[in-house]
């Protein structure tokens, strides 16, 4: 068994009780669970896998698949700020989407985790803008090698793009709703 602090990033039905949960993890990379018995009434996983939430897991690793089996849950953060608007849920699960996009299963990157607990940690008491989407890229392109803002005039999504053949289709319209919330906002100002 092995345990780690882990960011929960997506659920999805397996059986008609369980669920396959994918992490982000401190300590063995971005992984995939089966929590057997997770769509019970009575369960002990209740009110502890939900979309952004922080916790600390325990796994038996399989031997013949990259699905493990997810046996304990001890939730951390549940990062609730995240969900008090749209802006900074759309955001959050902007995050999501380009980390699962840019790593590969069960490889360990540190790093990557800090990112997203930094990042979650921001949303969850600011709403998102155009600086700090631009940061999460920034960041998770230097993580990945394929940007150093030293020596790269270039836009590090548009790296990472190339790198990983595409990018998120939630990117431009995010970009766009934050771009006209901040015309709102100096307008409001002016």
């Amino acid at each position: 068994m092995q345990s780690t602090a882990a960011i929960l990033l997506r659920k999805r039905k397996f059986s008609d009780t369980s669920l396959i949960v994918s992490w982000c993890t401190e300590s063995l990379g971005c992984v995939q669970t089966v929590a057997k018995g997770a769509r019970r009434a009575k369960t002990p996983f209740a009110g502890k896998l939900d979309l952004f939430f922080e916790a600390e897991i325990s796994i038996v690793p399989s031997r013949k698949s990259t699905l493990h089996t997810l046996t304990e849950v001890v939730l951390k953060n549940p990062f609730a700020g995240i969900r008090k608007n749209y802006f900074r849920t759309q955001a959050a699960a902007y995050f999501v989407e380009l980390i699962e996009i840019c790593t590969e299963r069960d490889h360990h990157e540190p790093e990557l985790f800090a990112l997203l607990r930094r990042a979650f940690g921001y949303l969850d008491a600011n709403d998102p803008n155009l600086r700090a989407i631009s940061h999460f890229e920034t960041e998770l392109a230097r993580i990945a090698g394929v940007h150093d803002a030293k020596k790269l005039k270039a836009d590090p999504a548009f790296a990472l793009g190339n790198l990983f053949g595409r990018l998120p289709v939630s990117r431009t319209p995010l970009l766009k709703t934050l771009a006209s919330e901040a015309k709102g906002k100096a307008k409001e100002t002016a």
